[in-house]
């Protein structure tokens, strides 16, 4: 919070009253004076379109810098800071370079569906021309057509839930 002026903490994993960790980080942030946001995204589903504008809503109005945290800091924090670069006008190669191997984020697995969703817009766009990322979101995006598109590999899934024990 010193080095880097941090005003505000966004929980990806949000609220979750039997886990010791959430505890002392909502302690934390409280004892800091700092503004602790839940916004629980999925890393291993379609992203929802609430969520997704919530979250655009939050980056909106938040007090920066702020801190982006998950669990591991390689999927659901990825998407998050790609959502954020999209709503800064950003492209999606931008984006997706926030779900990367560097940062742990394996795209062959259930957890690459992010990727696909920023590429899907990508496939919009390209189709149809330019259109605001969050106009897009709210009005042509749709989880159960990406759902039903995406496809991981079982090896991948085996290394992300079996060896790297990701949630």
């Amino acid at each position: 919070m010193r080095r880097h002026g941090i005003r505000t903490v966004i929980n990806l994993r949000g609220h979750r009253e039997a886990c010791g960790s959430d505890a002392l980080g909502r302690e934390a942030a409280a004892e800091l004076g700092l503004e602790h946001i839940d916004a629980p995204l999925e890393s291993r589903g379609a992203p929802h379109k609430d969520r997704v504008l919530r979250l655009a809503g939050i980056f909106a109005r938040m007090e920066e810098p702020a801190l982006i945290h998950c669990k591991s800091g390689a999927d659901r924090t990825g998407l998050a800071a790609g959502i954020w670069l999209m709503t800064r006008g950003r492209g999606v190669e931008e984006a997706l370079d926030q779900l990367s191997l560097r940062f742990g984020h394996v795209a062959a697995a259930r957890t690459g569906i992010l990727d696909a969703f920023f590429r899907r817009y990508a496939a919009f766009v390209k189709r149809h021309g330019e259109k605001p990322f969050l106009d897009w979101v709210r009005d042509d995006y749709s989880e159960d057509a990406l759902r039903a598109e995406f496809r991981s590999t079982p090896w991948a899934d085996r290394l992300v839930d079996g060896v790297l024990r990701r949630e």
